[in-house]
């Protein structure tokens, strides 16, 4: 009986061991999130409030972080997402233009223009993926372009629903320099831009970031990282009626690339 229950002990050990690594683990990742909702930058105390955490555990984590390179502890003693994280971010940013590329061709077909997918990196717009339009006219925008999203049918797409107070210092820290003549130039106009994207669903770049180039997007629902879809042409080809019928497509497109976006995140072991 002793042999029994010595057994039976080292067996419910080892299942804690395992489960407490994978815990440790899902601590560990649900802090790094936290800390980048707050910022990038966090002191143990105002983690072990938002986490619900004990500090002795929170510190245990961070230390373990810290010594990979993941988070690094400042001279104030608070801690910030580490350098290592960049080349992650950067691998995955790649990846989900791949992942999105099925979906973008499927645009293409369905509307017959050039199909970008685009997300927020920091306050700059970063275009991830495109398939082009078929047609001898046809719109380009190499991956990996930056652009303020002031003048952007994505950009207006990603921010609709932040708060006005973000969107204003985002706004300051960029300025809001005109690409041409329709550009959007002032805050209370752009605001006004984005209550018009959450009222009617899609965004609009109409010859804002470039004379003759039409653009609709949408966002992607409860995508892992804020990225928006969108199409663009010529705007004698994109105009206001297709939209009616090109909106539904983007959306529908959209949801499907949400749902595919998820699988991944939650590929099974």
């Amino acid at each position: 009986m002793p042999t029994s229950s010595a057994s039976t002990t080292d067996a419910s050990a080892k299942t804690t061991a395992a489960s407490g690594g994978v815990q440790s683990l899902e601590r560990a990742f649900d802090l790094l999130e936290r800390m980048a909702d707050a910022g990038g930058e966090v002191g143990l105390s105002e983690l072990s409030a938002a986490s619900g955490l004990p500090l002795p555990t929170i510190h245990r984590l961070m230390r373990t972080l810290v010594a990979c390179g993941y988070v690094r502890q400042q001279p104030n003693r608070r801690y910030s997402l580490g350098p290592r994280l960049i080349r992650l971010g950067e691998s995955a940013s790649r990846l989900l233009g791949t992942w999105a590329r099925p979906y973008l061709a499927r645009l293409v077909e369905e509307t017959g223009e050039t199909a970008n997918m685009a997300l927020l990196d920091g306050d700059e717009i970063v275009y991830v993926a495109q398939v082009p339009s078929k047609h001898s006219m046809r719109m380009f925008t190499e991956v990996g372009r930056r652009v303020l999203p002031h003048s952007t049918g994505v950009g207006k797409a990603l921010l609709a629903h932040t708060p006005a107070d973000e969107v204003r210092a985002l706004l300051a820290r960029t300025g809001m320099p005109a690409a041409t003549e329709k550009t959007i130039t002032t805050p209370e106009g752009f605001l006004e831009a984005l209550e018009h994207v959450r009222r009617v669903g899609y965004a609009v770049d109409d010859n804002e970031q470039e004379i003759g180039v039409r653009c609709l997007a949408v966002s992607v629902p409860d995508s892992p990282t804020a990225a928006a879809i969108s199409i663009s042409g010529p705007a004698g080809r994109v105009t206001e009626s297709v939209a009616e019928s090109f909106v539904p497509i983007l959306k529908g497109v959209a949801a499907e690339l949400s749902v595919a976006l998820s699988n991944q995140n939650h590929h099974p072991a």
